[in-house]
């Protein structure tokens, strides 16, 4: 097992980094590409594309790391860095997006017809790099090759708009599509970042898991024999995906046996409702509590 772990990660990284190279390599096309049409939905799409950069950057660079797991510095490990990597592109793109809103609404009552060829030739060279990048982490597992994969169909979906935007004009001479294209391109990037950036802040609050039902969860552990009382429980993830909680739980009987069979329990609870790791104190009824209470 230790072999196929090896492997996979070798693999992922491998995969990562593919898709980062490509995605790098055009994204410079791109920008050149919109200079050389005059098009601000191709420069629209340069900005996602760097801000996907990041991304990629970021999970090749993390997904390298991450087998490192605990130690005494990071004792929960160094998943929650995939963070940084998310709020820096999402950064990127939320300025990008509004730079590009900025070109774009002026161009909107002064319509320039861009070298719509010349978009027709990115936007099909841009679904072949694309499309390849994401065929090529299509059949990865972890969540970092999982995000990005969304990434990249989102390109997809942005090129697509584009090439059907420049065969539109190239046959109707419609200038005002380009910046109408831009600016919905822009907006659909805002919304994306900007929800990134609300889960990343929901993450760094501490803020309870939102699929991780509390309430239900101290219901369960109630119902167990010789349990009285739950109190104190905290709940948080650390990267959006591993949830840990802590939590008090009152017996009736502090017995070895009985304090080991109520633990394993309730560990197979929170197991079966997502909790990834469990850190249970018990306490007898009537012992009073000595956690400071904040």
């Amino acid at each position: 097992m230790a072999h196929d772990h090896g492997h996979s990660h070798t693999t992922s990284v491998k995969l990562l980094r593919t898709a980062f190279l490509l995605n790098a390599t055009f994204t410079v096309i791109e920008l050149v590409g919109s200079t050389l049409t005059g098009s601000v939905a191709v420069l629209a799409d340069a900005v996602h594309d760097l801000g996907d950069c990041l991304v990629l950057g970021a999970a090749w660079y993390l997904q390298h790391i991450s087998i490192r797991g605990r130690d005494e510095h990071y004792t929960f490990g160094y998943a929650r860095f995939s963070m940084l990597g998310g709020w820096l592109a999402a950064m990127v793109l939320i300025a990008g997006a509004i730079w590009t809103v900025s070109m774009a609404v002026p161009r909107m009552f002064d319509p320039r017809m861009p070298h719509t060829t010349g978009m027709i030739g990115l936007a099909l060279l841009g679904l072949v790099a694309n499309g390849f990048a994401a065929w090529s982490l299509h059949r990865g597992h972890s969540l970092n090759e999982k995000g990005v994969f969304l990434h990249l169909m989102e390109d997809l979906l942005g090129w697509a708009a584009v090439l059907v935007g420049a065969m539109v004009m190239h046959l109707t001479d419609l200038a005002w599509i380009d910046p109408a294209l831009s600016i919905a391109i822009a907006v659909f990037i805002l919304f994306n970042a900007i929800g990134t950036l609300r889960r990343g802040t929901r993450i760094l609050m501490l803020r309870k898991p939102g699929d991780l039902d509390l309430d239900a969860l101290t219901e369960r552990i109630k119902a167990l024999d010789h349990v009285v009382g739950v109190h104190d429980r905290h709940a948080w993830t650390l990267d959006g995906n591993y949830t840990v909680l802590t939590v008090h739980i009152v017996v009736d009987e502090i017995d070895p046996l009985i304090a080991r069979t109520v633990k394993e329990q309730a560990r197979a609870v929170m197991g079966g409702m997502g909790v990834a790791h469990a850190t249970i104190e018990m306490e007898r009824s009537g012992e009073e509590c000595t956690l400071q209470h904040h």
